[in-house]
């Protein structure tokens, strides 16, 4: 049988860091062994999902290029499915009916939970002390027909144990005698979380679960309801956790944004690069490399390279300016500068058009002086929003000035303020009858710099700042040829930065 994974998010919110690695793994294992990538939206908590988190989970997914193979299952059309399954259980004697009336929240059934935990937490609350459990069939019959409200629940033997192999942690082994009678339907008609995983698992006819490590013990759940259908459970893989640097919980609520897909689509991030950190994160091919394209990902994933240790997600908490991962941005910078320059160019395009920065000549006329200067001032960036916002004075007169490169690179020298229109009028009757290009410019330079009697970095620096606005960049020699003569010349006449 070939494999068939499933991705079986709950649309209660964004698609969380954690779910987009789990979807990430189950992508690679069906693409590694030529098998399908399924989608399951799990709606059926009716109460908290919402189409808008369904949309920022199929924009995430679409993002990072995870497609599915097949059309999209909602879970909430499946309930009548789901309720066939209880009854065929409860007609075969392997669940029964529970009449317990539904408990009003009141203070002594507080006191009641809490001391019925703490007895289950020493060994004493008997698992199997429902008085309905072994109800006659007759009975339970007529006070159902009666109209009276019932629950059904899995009857669960008192000896025996649920075992499977699973592919990341082995062996796991529990007591029939540690889970309790299982609810299927709620008084309400309503299916339970695993009644409805199993039965969709089944129809979809799913070869490998793979999820979060936090559904080890609804797997052993899961295998009792499969065992009581008959069905051989699928294999089971259960992912390591992803956790906040503090070792703690990477949650929505504590951490908000900084655990959503669609914050680092748009604060820049390109989205090979932020699959191959996901990637990264509890699974590995044994070997020194970190920059995997997706095909190389897709050849050497298996389950058997998914640690057993949980990762950690290390973000600097309560500081807005790192509020990513240091190794997520550092391999986004990768990215960045060593990918096909019109590869590129497709990411940054849209980025200088969000900003008003686009301009249709870079596509026709100016097309080699385009691809010339984003090939020159990636080197230093780590996002596509470093293109609009370090490289603006690239693309538009309208940039500002980093006070830090003001105080270092112009503050300290003053005589730059008189010197710099000087070499801009030194430009302009250097270049009247020769190529402005590097080598030119470097001459007129060294020849200015030695006149004024000062190091060639005092004046380098000061025309960066005049001509980029900050105080690091690509070669001084190309930003002065790729700003263009004119341009160079009103720069460095400006007074702007001064005031």
């Amino acid at each position: 049988m070939s494999v068939r994974v499933r991705f079986a998010p709950s649309p209660t919110g964004y698609l969380h860091i954690g779910s987009a690695r789990t979807a990430l793994f189950n992508y690679l294992y069906a693409r590694h062994t030529g098998g399908k990538f399924l989608l399951r939206i799990e709606d059926t908590d009716l109460a908290r999902s919402t189409e808008e988190s369904t949309r920022s989970i199929l924009d995430g997914l679409a993002w990072l290029e995870l497609n599915h193979d097949e059309e999209i299952v909602f879970q909430s059309d499946n309930a009548d499915k789901h309720r066939e399954t209880a009854r065929k259980l409860l007609a075969e004697g392997k669940a029964y009916r529970d009449f317990t009336p539904k408990a009003e929240p009141n203070e002594a059934n507080v006191k009641d939970t809490i001391k019925d935990r703490a007895r289950a937490n020493q060994g004493e609350k008997n698992m199997r002390d429902n008085p309905f459990r072994d109800l006659s069939v007759e009975e339970s019959d007529a006070r159902a027909e009666a109209g009276e409200p019932f629950a059904i629940r899995l009857k669960v033997a008192e000896h025996g144990r649920t075992a499977f192999d699973d592919a990341v942690y082995g062996i796991q082994e529990r007591n029939y005698h540690d889970t309790e009678d299982l609810v299927l339907l709620r008084s309400d008609g309503h299916p339970l979380y695993n009644l409805a995983v199993v039965c969709d698992d089944i129809e979809m006819a799913i070869t490998h679960v793979i999820r979060g490590q936090d559904h080890l013990t609804n797997t052993h759940k899961q295998v009792l309801i499969y065992e009581a259908l008959g069905i051989t459970p699928p294999t089971f893989a259960h992912l390591p956790l992803i956790m906040a640097p503090n070792k703690g919980k990477l949650s929505k609520r504590k951490h908000g944004e900084v655990v959503s897909m669609t914050t680092y689509r748009d604060a820049g991030f390109l989205a090979a690069a932020f699959r191959n950190f996901l990637a990264l994160l509890g699974w590995s091919a044994s070997e020194e490399q970190e920059i995997y394209s997706l095909e190389e990902l897709v050849q050497k994933f298996s389950l058997e390279g998914i640690h057993r240790s949980n990762a950690v997600f290390n973000f600097t908490e309560n500081d807005p300016r790192k509020w990513t991962d240091d190794k997520a941005q550092w391999m986004n910078a990768e990215y960045i500068r060593t990918m096909p320059v019109e590869d590129l160019l497709r990411f940054v395009k849209p980025e200088l058009k969000a900003a008003k920065l686009w301009r249709d000549e870079y596509e026709d006329d100016d097309r080699e002086w385009f691809e010339k200067t984003i090939n020159l001032i990636r080197q230093r960036f780590f996002t596509l929003k470093d293109f609009s916002k370090q490289g603006r004075a690239y693309f538009s007169e309208d940039y500002d000035f980093d006070p830090a490169a003001i105080e270092k690179n112009l503050s300290k020298f003053p005589d730059l303020k008189t010197w710099l229109p000087e070499l801009a009028d030194r430009f302009e009757a250097e270049f009247a009858d020769k190529p402005y290009d590097e080598e030119n410019i470097e001459i007129v330079v060294k020849a200015f710099t030695e006149e004024k009697d000062t190091k060639l970095g005092v004046i380098m620096n000061g025309a960066r700042t005049l001509l980029t606005g900050v105080a690091v960049g690509p070669s001084m020699l190309s930003v002065f040829e790729i700003i263009g003569l004119d341009r160079t010349i009103m720069r460095l006449r400006s007074q702007v930065a001064w005031t």
